[in-house]
């Protein structure tokens, strides 16, 4: 069930504000000529009320509208480095912003659904009552802006024009969340108003960062209210906690997909990128992966960026599956960003030209930020996210500590990216080809398989296990991560999965422009294939020989290995695609190892979701019957061949 619409709007109970006329009065009151005049270009008045009662419950001493102009933009920088949440570094236009040191990653703890008796809300994530609700964000966020400047941004998260964009409003008491909201997305100030018109929605975000001390993080909270499609969040600066218009808002439009957009739209935490073939055609590839398992770098590796981290899908007239990305920019981790892996993002990263903003990086002695996997030589010392740093240092358990935070960040426009795709503003977004799903996962999985089906592409994606990343503060061990995206599903798994198999199974789409829904998996260890090291099978650099791979598959030009769990690429094609994608040999002892089957892992990683899925509400069956066949015919290829089921063996089963 979705959320309920007839419920208690918070704003608007808190701060009072009914009407069109009383919200112009509360501008009237508490803004400036200039900033009044700019708010008076905004007419739509269920926007006007909403921003009038947030500016009555957080109480700014000032009031800010960043309408995207180059004197508005820049304003909101000089904001950001006179209250010091950014610093200018030597490079023009980089800044290094600190999160607090407890404050790395997103509070998950401390998120919470606005719930509504009656409705459903995913098993994953915490909720709370909306009356209590009510109560907490009076309590926190009731003259939180005391003294400070409210700055409003408005933004569209997509193309202007595209039918899956969202319109969006942001406040916030920070300025470097709207230094950044200006990076990552489209500011639509002019076409604000047409595009909530046409869309019939917007989203509104309220932050309040509060004192930004440490001894306030217990209060910290992040509340989505589904039902108004608003997002409150206090005393917290982690842009995964207070740029809502990234995650928070990600989530109503996964809510949208699944209940007002069934069979017409996903939203997906994915990348989009273009990967050229013969003759110049470039074949489109959308792929899930959690935040911190080579999203960033699948992008990259693509010939045609488009994003690195979120899509918005729906199924055109024509019959193909279309995707735009909602975001304009890069909020990425640096962790084993290097000249190597990532040669067109380190050209912004480490030359002049590209406005960076960085996060809980170190800042050695010369201004310039490091991070670890950097592949340079590590600094003597420095400042990092946790103050005053050096080689060798340790906390007060005697762990050292890294460079860098894992978790460290660049925030940078896409358009600086050297493999920029012109595409990125269409509204008729990208024809999507190919399908990904992704995780950390060090012994179970091949590196690429693509479904036999449509439906067994979605099990694929229900099926994501990965080891926890440093994203979410407290998150530990290997856990499932159906889709990458269930921390942003608001309902039920049920209902996002049965929206996907209907999606993806949909007869609107056409036969000839299917795309392909496939595994990937950068993760696997030498150890977990017999050898001695913990090291990867395989190199970084190897992400575009399965992507080329993908590529000739999609454009079905050449045939595979079935097998239970779906097609597994063969030698000499993966050979040929190596040699042409990165001029680098294939040994086929490396091919065997990559893709023998290891029935029992997997057997047991079925085991697994058979399990968890089967103590979740309404889960449709065909993911119980797709597992079970799979599971059926794993053993049969056990009984005959044994426990590790190579390549060879699995032509011949077929």
């Amino acid at each position: 069930m979705g959320p309920k619409k007839d419920v208690i709007d918070i704003t608007v109970e808190l701060g009072g504000i009914t009407s069109e006329e009383a919200a112009v009065g509360v501008f009237e009151e508490r803004m400036d000529t200039d900033n009044l005049s700019k708010i008076r270009q905004i007419t739509h008045p269920d926007m006007r009320i909403k921003i009038a009662n947030a500016i009555v419950i957080c109480n700014p001493d000032t009031i800010f509208i960043d309408t995207g102009s180059a004197e508005d933009r820049q304003h909101v920088r000089d904001i950001a480095l006179e209250n010091g949440e950014e610093k200018k570094l030597p490079m023009e236009n980089h800044t290094i912003h600190y999160d607090l040191k407890e404050e790395q990653g997103r509070i998950i703890d401390r998120t919470f659904y606005i719930y509504n008796e009656g409705e459903t809300v995913n098993s994953l994530a915490l909720k709370k009552d909306r009356l209590e609700a009510l109560g907490d964000i009076k309590d926190k966020m009731t003259g939180i802006m005391k003294d400070k400047t409210m700055i409003i941004g408005f933004y569209l998260r997509g193309p202007l024009g595209a039918p899956a964009s969202n319109p969006a409003v942001e406040i916030s008491s920070s300025a470097y969340v709207l230094h950044s909201a200006d990076i990552l997305y489209r500011n639509v100030f002019a076409d604000i108003n047409a595009e909530v018109e046409k869309l019939g929605h917007f989203y509104i975000n309220i932050h309040g960062q509060g004192l930004n001390r440490a001894e306030d993080l217990p209060n910290a909270r992040v509340y989505m209210d589904r039902s108004h499609l608003t997002t409150f969040s206090c005393y917290c600066t982690y842009a995964g906690n207070t740029l809502l218009m990234k995650k928070g808002n990600h989530r109503f439009s996964v809510d949208r997909a699944v209940y007002e957009k069934r069979q017409e739209q996903l939203a997906e935490h994915m990348f989009i990128t273009g990967i050229e073939g013969p003759g110049g055609r470039i074949t489109w590839m959308a792929g899930a992966a959690p935040s911190g398992c080579g999203k960033t770098t699948t992008a990259m590796a693509g010939d045609h960026f488009i994003g690195d981290d979120l899509a918005q899908m729906w199924i055109d007239q024509d019959g193909s599956v279309r995707s735009i990305n909602p975001e304009k920019g890069i909020f990425g981790i640096v962790e084993d960003v290097n000249w190597d892996g990532d040669p067109l993002l380190m050209e912004c990263l480490r030359k002049p030209g590209t406005e960076v903003i960085w996060t809980n990086v170190l800042i050695d002695e010369n201004g310039v930020p490091q991070w670890t996997g950097n592949g340079e030589d590590t600094p003597a010392r420095g400042v990092n996210f946790q103050g005053p740093w050096q080689r060798g240092m340790v906390d007060e358990n005697g762990k050292q500590i890294p460079m860098s935070h894992p978790n460290a960040r660049c925030t940078l426009a896409n358009s600086a990216l050297g493999n920029y795709s012109e595409y990125s503003e269409d509204p008729r977004g990208v024809e999507t080809r190919i399908i990904t799903y992704s995780g950390r996962d060090s012994d179970t999985m091949p590196p690429v398989w693509v479904a036999k089906t449509p439906e067994e592409g979605v099990v694929i994606g229900a099926c994501i296990v990965s080891a926890a990343t440093a994203t979410e503060v407290g998150a530990t061990g290997v856990r499932r991560q159906p889709w990458a995206n269930a921390p942003f599903i608001p309902g039920s798994l049920g209902d996002y999965m049965a929206a996907q198999f209907e999606f993806f199974g949909s007869s609107k789409i056409a036969p000839d422009k299917q795309p392909i829904l496939a595994g990937l998996n950068y993760f696997l260890t030498d150890e977990a294939r017999g050898g001695a090291s913990k090291k990867l099978l395989g190199e970084k650099k190897d992400v575009k020989a399965w992507m080329g791979w993908l590529e000739k598959r999609a454009r079905r030009e050449i045939s595979a290995i079935e097998t239970p769990i779906g097609y597994l690429p063969k030698y000499e094609d993966l050979k040929e695609v190596f040699k042409a994608r990165i001029d680098k040999p294939y040994p086929l002892e490396l091919y065997e190892k990559q893709f023998s089957l290891y029935i029992d892992n997997i057997v047991d990683r079925i085991d697994l979701q058979l399990d968890a899925y089967g103590k979740e509400e309404g889960i449709p069956q065909k993911l119980f019957e797709i597992l079970q066949k799979q599971r059926q015919e794993l053993l049969q290829l056990k009984q005959t061949y044994g426990a590790i089921v190579t390549p060879v063996q699995l032509e011949k089963a077929h």
